[in-house]
């Protein structure tokens, strides 16, 4: 007979993790390296420095798993430490350019990078999906010009899928100023993205 398990809610893992279980770890790795990196990518624009702010926010976990209250859900919570990361990175950054560490800059040798052959669909169409791309493309661009107050609510709210609530628990901003950035972030893209709709 075969019995189906049911998907433990993220509370149950974190606290799972906290009496000692340390699968429970990995379980959440595995649950949230998507959905962070993806949200760490879009603020940053920058895949690799997403990758190490990913790392960095599982270890944050990893270390202050503990302080983990169930006062909000989770997945804000988690949100909030890969949101932090994000902007301490992006301040650096504005310093850095202000302030530039060294003169000399590194080049990577080219042709060393990997390679692959992409076998043709034969139900490809290839310009509907050069648009689709096209389009995708655009609107990414369009979202890293975003000033940060703008942008990251845009990508919890519109791509992260996160409600209003939880951004407001994970920016600690009012609810009303989370709904009133959503809005005004739309309407800007919208704007830039006039000659595509």
């Amino acid at each position: 007979m075969n019995v189906i398990q049911e998907r433990k809610s993220d509370e149950e893992l974190i606290r799972e993790l906290q009496d000692g279980r340390k699968e429970a770890f990995d379980e959440i790795v595995d649950r949230y390296t998507g959905p962070l990196y993806n949200f760490i990518n879009r603020i940053i624009g920058d895949g690799a420095t997403a990758e190490d702010l990913l790392q960095e926010t599982f270890i944050k976990l990893w270390i202050k798993h503990d302080s983990y209250r169930e006062i909000a859900r989770f997945s804000t919570w988690l949100y909030t430490v890969a949101g932090n990361l994000a902007k301490s990175e992006l301040r650096k950054r504005r310093i850095r350019r202000w302030f530039p560490l060294s003169s000399g800059g590194g080049s990577r040798a080219s042709g060393d990078e990997e390679r692959t052959l992409d076998l043709p669909d034969e139900n490809a169409d290839p310009q509907r999906d050069f648009e689709r791309n096209n389009i995708s493309n655009r609107v990414e661009e369009e979202i890293q010009k975003l000033p940060l107050v703008f942008k990251e609510v845009i990508i919890l709210r519109d791509i992260q899928e996160l409600s209003y609530d939880e951004i407001s628990t994970i920016l600690k901003i009012p609810l009303g100023t989370i709904k009133s950035r959503v809005n005004r972030g739309r309407h800007r893209l919208q704007a830039c993205l006039t000659d595509l709709l």
